[in-house]
């Protein structure tokens, strides 16, 4: 069975502190807008290492493709 984007955004929750949370898709393709204060001082490539480590084995068997925006609270309310 294809995950949800609310499947998808639930699984992100899980393992993120999360002040703002997006994901649209169709089941197999998804983008998200994730905010977070624990991307503060990450670079990008970091943040994104983070979601992944969180998704783990779902990005492998579930989830087919994820693109992904992360900012922190202060880079999303600019």
């Amino acid at each position: 069975m294809l995950p949800t984007p609310e499947q998808v955004k639930a699984y992100i929750q899980a393992g993120l502190n999360c002040t703002h949370i997006e994901v649209e898709g169709d089941g197999q393709h998804f983008f998200a807008t994730i905010v977070s204060p624990e991307f503060q001082g990450l670079r990008p490539v970091q943040r994104h290492q983070k979601v992944y480590a969180v998704l783990g084995d779902r990005m492998k068997a579930e989830i087919h493709a994820l693109s992904f925006k992360t900012l922190t609270p202060e880079e999303f309310q600019a």
